[in-house]
C-alpha cells in the first residue's frame, strides 16, 4: 500500500467525460489498496475565461476579488469529480483551501506557501473507507482568510506541497505528454523519453525551457526530495521518475537539451567602469520586476569603459529598455542595443559533474554547424547558450545528435 497525490491539469478535467476518465485512474489506485489525494486544475480554458471576465469589469481590478473569481474553476471541479467517484462507490470528498487549511502568504494572485495542515485527510486515510481526498489546485488561504491564488500553472506547486504535508510516497503528476523527453520531440521528432531524471536535473531544464513542469513546483520537491511521476492522462503508459539525484545511477554526460525562443538580447556600449555600476543597473531591473537572466561583462579599453549585456525574456524587453533609457544619464552608457531575434540553447546533465570536456564539446559542435554564439552562462550541471533566433532548431537538432540523445 502506498500513500499517493495525484495530480491532473485543465485538459485532463476538460469535460464531464475527461472528469470520469481521471476519476476511472483514481478508482483503480482506491482499489490497489493505496491511500489517494486528488489535486485538479480548472478545466480547460476556464482560467483564462475568469481571468477575462475581471479584465472586462475592470482593467484595474483589486488582486483580492480576482482571486475570488479566478479561484472558483478549481471549486467546480473538485465538486464534480467528487460527485463522480462517489457514483463509482469510492468514499470521496472534497475540500477546499480553507477547509485543510491551506495556508498562504498575503500576496494576492502570486501567493507563497506558508503552510498545510493534512492532518484531517490523514485520519481519513486511515478508516476502514480510505477516504479518497479531492483538493483544489492553485488557491489557498491567507493569514486574513481571504482566498488566495499561486500564480498560473500554481496546480503543480500545490500538488508536491499537499504531497509533502500528507507525507506521501509520491506525488504522480498527469498532463497531456507521457514524460519528460531529451527535448521537445515537436522540434526533434527523434527526441525519447526519460525513464528517470534528477530533481536538480529536471529544474534546471524547467527553467531554461522544459514546459512539463513548473519550476516552482520542482524547486519544493527537491527541497523536501518528494519522488514525482509524470504520466499521460490519456494513454496507460509508464511516464518519467523525478527522484533525489542518489537514486540515478548511471547518468549519460547530458541528460536533456531544453530551449527557450522567448529571449532577449539588450546591450549597454559604453558603461563607465567604476564601483556601483552593475548595481545601479540591476537593482532598476529588479526594482521593476525585471528578470535578468544571460549577464556578461567585457572590457573595451576605451575611456576605461565596459560594454554590459544581458537577456530578459522578449515580453519584458520593451520596458527594460524603456527604463534604461530612462536611467542613462545616471548609468553614463553611450548606446544601447537591444534584440529580440535570439533563442537559448542549453545543454543540462548531473554527469557533466565528473566529465570534462563537455562544453568543449558543445562549443565544437555548434561552431562545425557555422553557428555563432552571442553570450554563454554555466553551472555545475548546464551550459547555455544565446545564438540567433533563426539557428534554434538547427542547434538543438546537431546537439540532440552530438550527445547520444538521438532514438
Amino acid at each position: 500500500m502506498a500513500r499517493i497525490v495525484m495530480k491532473f491539469g485543465g485538459t485532463s478535467v476538460g469535460d464531464i467525460d475527461r472528469i470520469r476518465s481521471v476519476a476511472r485512474r483514481v478508482k483503480a489506485e482506491w482499489d490497489d489498496g493505496n491511500e489517494v489525494a486528488v489535486v485538479v486544475s480548472a478545466m480547460s480554458g476556464e482560467t483564462n475565461r475568469l481571468v477575462e471576465l475581471c479584465k472586462v469589469a475592470n482593467p484595474m481590478h483589486d488582486l483580492r476579488e480576482y482571486d475570488t473569481v479566478v479561484s472558483t474553476g478549481e471549486q467546480v471541479t473538485v465538486g464534480l469529480l467528487a460527485i463522480i467517484l462517489q457514483s463509482m462507490g469510492v468514499e470521496a470528498r472534497s475540500w477546499l483551501a480553507w477547509q485543510l487549511p491551506f495556508k498562504t502568504s498575503n500576496s494576492h494572485g502570486n501567493a507563497n506557501i506558508d503552510n498545510i495542515d493534512g492532518s484531517q485527510i490523514i485520519a481519513r486515510f486511515e478508516t476502514q473507507d480510505r477516504q479518497v481526498a479531492v483538493i483544489p489546485g492553485f488557491q489557498g488561504i491567507s493569514p486574513l482568510d481571504r482566498v488566495t491564488t499561486l500564480g498560473r500553472g500554481g496546480s503543480d506547486t500545490s500538488a508536491v506541497a499537499i504531497a509533502v504535508a500528507l507525507k506521501a510516497d509520491r506525488c504522480d503528476i498527469y498532463t497531456d505528454v507521457d514524460g519528460v523527453y531529451t527535448t521537445d520531440p515537436r522540434l526533434v521528432p527523434r527526441a525519447q523519453k526519460i525513464d528517470r531524471v534528477s530533481h536538480e536535473e529536471m529544474l534546471e531544464m524547467a527553467s531554461l525551457g522544459a514546459k512539463v513542469l513548473q519550476t516552482r513546483s520542482v524547486a519544493l520537491a527537491m527541497r523536501y526530495q518528494m519522488p514525482l511521476q509524470v504520466l499521460s492522462s490519456f494513454e496507460n503508459k509508464p511516464g518519467t521518475f523525478i527522484v533525489p539525484e542518489e537514486k540515478v545511477m548511471e547518468t549519460a554526460d547530458v541528460t536533456g537539451i531544453p530551449f527557450s525562443k522567448a529571449e532577449a538580447r539588450i546591450t549597454l556600449n559604453g558603461v563607465p567602469d567604476r564601483p556601483g555600476t552593475s548595481a545601479l543597473i540591476f537593482s532598476a531591473l529588479g526594482d521593476a520586476g525585471i528578470n535578468v537572466d544571460m549577464i556578461v561583462q567585457s572590457q573595451t579599453n576605451e575611456n576605461q569603459a565596459t560594454d554590459m549585456t544581458f537577456t530578459v525574456t522578449d515580453t519584458d524587453m520593451d520596458r527594460a529598455v524603456s527604463l534604461m533609457e530612462s536611467r542613462r544619464v545616471e548609468i553614463g552608457y553611450q548606446e544601447l542595443v537591444a534584440d529580440d531575434k535570439v533563442a537559448k540553447v542549453s545543454i543540462v546533465g548531473v554527469g557533466m559533474r565528473t566529465n570534462s570536456g563537455v562544453a568543449q564539446k558543445m562549443f565544437r559542435t555548434l561552431s562545425e554547424k557555422g553557428i555563432n554564439i552571442k553570450v554563454i552562462t554555466t553551472s555545475e550541471i548546464k551550459v547555455s547558450v544565446l545564438v540567433a533566433e533563426e539557428y534554434l532548431e538547427l542547434a538543438v537538432r546537431a546537439l540532440h545528435s552530438e550527445f547520444g540523445l538521438d532514438v
